[in-house]
């Protein structure tokens, strides 16, 4: 049977075994009236009062949005933040963009994310995690580390922050929180933030809010300097929005979370000895370290020893900013990855990203569809396929004429699992 996989801005289609199974979260609809879902939101907000009557014409507003690895659709919702706070002159607002540690946007991908009209009238400024002099620390966290955020976020006297929720690898849901910390964060908290420990947590996983380390910090940090008014929305298949949420920042993003859960979790009755994956088409997959989350999504159900299958177009390359590239040379294997990094002496940033890869690279061997050459694949320890209906037919051999088979093609925006 065909199927196709979210790849890049024009999909995949693939042939595969007519027995395999399709997991994807329920397919819901947009909404009729998306803007007016948006104003009903800002008006009527989860346990917070209307934005409009929060924000005085004096005041200096800061949006945080969510970087361009990320599909939030800032293009609308920027825009009608700012009409419904028309009664604040356009120079006191300011649009903060959560790099974390990702690299800066450009203008033209400010025009893509914003809009050319937002461009044009709104100061926007990228959150830079070195600069020191951009930050501020705001606290202490029990965690063990300084916090320090964008000073211009702290300064703001009403703080906005954007984004959209779906499953996450290690924080359980995006979302909400995460647009603060580690969006505008410095990289002190970040490293904190992400440390192997953390990481590695057995709680710090998809879907899991429950004692989650990596979502206990995020709030924990959020309250230190809290977000006046949160806007948050869910997506479809088509990048449309299905759902808003919007109000008090914890209780509008455990509402959006609970959404999300109950049509993206799916159970499956045991695992598999192919997964095949995508990373979510663009923007999620524009690059190998964003790939890893589909990868992880497949993680979940694919069996030991067994295969993973991710296709993502990674248009932005590795990237070839941070040090995602660079760790992966360090050490010969994915274990010896595992075994640097989990040592205390070891740290530097991005190196979550490789541990999350690490980790499932020694339960299964993981083959990479894209538009990256084999020796750029193979150079961060996986392997290339060009083709990935022969892959399937080779791996039968290894697997037999029964191979179990199942296909992810929304990839990270689905969470599959057995109960183990």
């Amino acid at each position: 049977m065909k199927t196709t996989l979210l790849y890049g801005t024009s999909g995949l289609t693939i042939e595969v075994p007519d027995h395999s199974l399709v997991i994807e979260p329920l397919d819901l609809p947009a909404l009729f009236d998306d803007k007016q879902a948006v104003i009903d939101a800002l008006r009527n907000p989860i346990g917070a009062r209307p934005l409009k009557g929060s924000v005085k014409a004096t005041d200096k507003v800061a949006i945080v949005i969510s970087d361009i690895t990320r599909p939030t659709p800032n293009h609308k919702l920027v825009p009608w933040l700012i009409e419904e706070l028309d009664h604040v002159p356009l120079e006191n607002f300011v649009i903060l963009n959560g790099t974390g540690t990702h690299r800066d946007q450009t203008e033209e991908e400010f025009v893509q994310m914003l809009g050319r009209w937002v461009v044009d009238h709104i100061r926007i400024v990228n959150n830079h995690c070195h600069d020191a002099s951009s930050l501020t620390k705001v606290g202490a966290s029990r965690f063990g580390c300084d916090v320090y955020l964008n000073k211009e976020y702290v300064e703001a006297d009403f703080r906005i922050v954007t984004g959209f929720i779906e499953p996450h690898f290690f924080a359980g849901f995006s979302g909400g929180p995460k647009g603060i910390m580690p969006g505008i964060a410095g990289i002190e908290t970040i490293l904190a933030f992400h440390n192997a420990r953390m990481i590695g947590d057995p709680l710090a996983t998809w879907g899991n809010m429950t004692n989650n380390p990596l979502q206990d910090m995020t709030r924990e940090i959020n309250r230190m300097c809290k977000p006046h008014f949160m806007l948050n929305v869910t997506l479809n298949k088509q990048k449309e929005i299905t759902q808003v949420f919007a109000g008090e920042l914890f209780e509008a993003h455990d509402v959006g979370c609970e959404y999300v859960k109950e049509h993206a979790m799916v159970k499956c009755e045991e695992r598999f000895d192919v997964v095949i994956t995508s990373n979510s088409g663009y923007p999620l997959d524009q690059n190998l370290y964003q790939a890893v989350k589909g990868m992880s999504a497949a993680h979940k159900i694919v069996k030991q020893g067994g295969t993973i299958i991710c296709a993502a177009e990674c248009s932005d390359g590795l990237p070839n900013h941070g040090n995602y590239a660079r760790i992966l040379q360090m050490r010969k294997t994915p274990q010896e990855l595992l075994d640097m990094i989990n040592d205390p002496s070891f740290q530097t940033f991005d190196q979550w990203q490789v541990q999350k890869q690490a980790v499932i690279q020694v339960w299964a061997d993981v083959y990479v569809y894209s538009s990256l050459s084999g020796d750029d694949v193979r150079k961060a320890m996986f392997s290339p396929t060009h083709d990935i209906e022969q892959l399937l037919d080779e791996l039968k051999l290894k697997y037999g004429p029964d191979m179990t088979v199942a296909v992810l093609p929304m990839g990270p925006l689905t969470i599959p699992y057995v109960e183990e």
